[in-house]
């Protein structure tokens, strides 16, 4: 009899995986009926890590969503799975234990069946907890074993973690090739030895197409006996994306497996469907250069799911660099020479920081540490001059351990700074909070949600939800989405307009347009920024969101307060990163001139210090 080898649809990650948002729930309610009827595929991924926090982003309820599209798969028999990043949750930082647990009992009942357990660094202190969570709320738990390919991550390595995972009570295992730079011949030695150590262990396959090997590798995953294989579709299939599930079908049924035919008029109307999403306002955040395959990709070793955002952040990087460098009288660089810079520091990084798996939190993380080497020394400023808190923690091992030492000059570096080496358990450093965010909703009268849902978003991820819950998050999207428009719609040349007015929920926006690789002029903010003082400006040193704070443990800082030399004052989020704001000298601050959340660009003021 022939083998079998199974098809999921990475709904979730094809998205990610090319832009920066996801569908709103009508979109995916409306196209889940044409991927059933496909009839190609025994799971679909429908939520996970980036899915939530990007709909609280726009202003929509995760928790509705993740119930209504999980729903028509359910009643079709089809699996739903999900992306778990262990010890930071969905997020991109570690979670409390409390609100971990109530993570898997959330998404169990709100319908996805399958959790896709990964971490980073590949510690199996973050992993086994979440599988035993996993498995008392009744989902079927799947390690992942974070691909990547280096003097340590060896064909042994892997095949010694899955025994691992598998010891600890795994249900399923997933090689996670991320990047897509797995060597083939590698990956089907890595199943073929998990599957000799346990014969029925169910092992799935994901692959990012970017670098090009990914259809060699599912054929030589699918020899060694491989069960389940991520595939995407078009309009998202290919590029920094995954293969697309027609080419892999027929690929693997010439090569003697039984596969499932694809009904091509439902294909064809999920594709059109697609392409309508992408046209509503998914596309205005996909960058052309993700749509291509690029064997560049290889070097750096970044994932596919990060390459979205990537390149829709790198847009802003580059503005706010050659802004910089147009007033220093120095030449511009363009996107290709910023990429092949920020790629080559890659490289140079990674070992240096203990090669960890470049995926979630860690590939950003490495490619922010990259960036602003590449962006301070393109100011003729120091290699490492600027690393942020979180980045600070996995050098040190709060995250986990890494798998390869640190390089000497960072060890020096820290020991400078005061900052010490973690063995404990990461775990430990993060202590309970859900009695906090109980707290937090019934002082302002939030309500908990179905199955404490609710409760669990705030707690997993705090800003955004509360800026969702103010109406402040779609505020801002729909600010951002018309300013996308305006600028893609200009006139190509002629009196093109600097300036728009729109209306939002009421409210008036002047909207600043930029053309080109022409920098806008700072927009105005929803809320009024509280009045300059007297005292001396302290500038952004990025362009992203300023912040007070960083999480609810923190007093945020107010007009009047004194202040040290370093103190922190505030956090910049770039890049998905906090990066901490310190005092430049010793003081009393006058003004805050920025509002919580507002937009800065590198070099805008955002406090003043006498």
């Amino acid at each position: 009899m022939k083998k079998e080898v199974k098809f999921s649809l990475v709904f979730r990650d094809m998205w990610q995986s090319a832009g920066k948002y996801q569908p709103r729930v009508d979109q995916l309610v409306k196209v889940a009926p044409a991927i059933i009827r496909m009839g190609c595929f025994d799971r679909v991924e429908t939520n996970g890590g980036g899915f939530e926090q990007v709909n609280l982003l726009y202003g929509e309820n995760p928790n509705r969503s993740v119930r209504e599209w999980t729903k028509p798969f359910h009643e079709a028999g089809i699996q739903t799975h999900m992306l778990d990043r262990a010890l930071n949750g969905l997020r991109m930082s570690p979670v409390p234990k409390d609100v971990r647990k109530l993570f898997y009992k959330v998404k169990k009942a709100q319908g996805t069946d399958i959790t896709r357990i990964f971490c980073g660094l590949n510690d199996t202190r973050n992993v086994i907890p979440s599988i035993q969570y996993a498995k008392e709320a009744g989902m079927i738990a799947q390690a992942s074993l974070c691909i990547t390919y280096s003097p340590i991550h060896t064909v042994e390595y892997y095949v010694n973690l899955a025994k691992t995972f598998i010891d600890a009570g795994a249900d399923e295992i997933c090689l996670k090739d991320m990047a897509g730079i797995g060597r083939p011949v590698s990956l089907g030695k890595i199943v073929a030895g998990i599957k000799a150590y346990k014969q029925d262990i169910v092992i799935q396959y994901h692959s990012h197409a970017g670098p090009g090997f990914c259809m060699a590798s599912i054929l030589e995953v699918a020899k060694a006996g491989c069960d389940y294989i991520d595939t995407a579709m078009s309009p998202l299939s290919w590029g920094t994306g995954h293969a697309d599930i027609i080419a892999v079908q027929e690929m693997l049924k010439d090569a003697g497996f039984q596969v499932k035919e694809i009904n091509m008029e439902a294909y064809m109307e999920a594709r059109t469907l697609i392409q309508e999403m992408y046209d509503d306002f998914l596309g205005y955040y996909i960058p052309k250069l993700n749509h291509i395959n690029n064997s560049l990709l290889i070097k750096p070793g970044l994932p596919g799911g990060m390459m979205g955002s990537l390149m829709t952040d790198l847009e802003d990087n580059l503005k706010s660099l050659n802004k910089w460098k147009v007033k220093n009288n120095q030449p511009e660089l363009t996107t290709d020479q910023l990429l092949v810079k920020l790629f080559d520091e890659v490289a140079y990084v990674w070992p240096k920081v203990g090669y960890p798996c470049l995926v979630t939190p860690f590939s950003q993380y490495v490619k922010n540490l990259a960036l602003m080497n590449v962006i301070q020394m393109e100011k003729g400023k120091e290699r490492w001059s600027m690393i942020a808190d979180n980045i600070w923690d996995m050098i040190l091992g709060k995250s986990g351990q890494l798998p390869g030492p640190v390089a000497q000059e960072l060890v020096d570096m820290a020991k400078a700074q005061g900052r010490e080496f973690e063995t404990n358990d990461p775990q430990s450093y993060y202590p309970d909070k859900l009695d906090e965010f109980r707290q937090e909703m019934k002082q302002n009268g939030w309500e908990l949600g179905q199955d404490d849902e609710e409760l669990f978003e705030l707690a997993m991820h705090p800003e955004q939800y509360r800026a969702y819950k103010s109406g402040k998050a779609k505020a801002d999207f729909e600010k951002d989405l018309a300013e996308r428009k305006a600028k893609k719609s200009a006139p190509a040349a002629g009196n093109m307009p600097k300036q728009i007015k729109v209306s939002l929920n009421g409210q008036t926006y002047e909207v600043n347009i930029a053309y080109g690789d022409e920098a806008p002029a700072a927009t105005s903010a929803a809320a009024a920024p509280v009045a300059a003082g007297e005292g001396t400006d302290l500038l952004a040193p990025l362009e992203g969101k300023f912040y007070l704070t960083k999480d609810n443990s923190e007093t945020p800082k107010k007009v009047g307060d004194a202040v040290k030399e370093g103190d922190v004052l505030g956090y910049i989020e770039a890049m998905k990163t906090f990066n901490a704001i310190r005092a430049d000298r010793a003081g009393v601050i006058t003004a805050i001139l920025v509002n919580s959340g507002d937009s800065v660009e590198e070099d805008d003021p955002i406090m003043k210090i006498a």
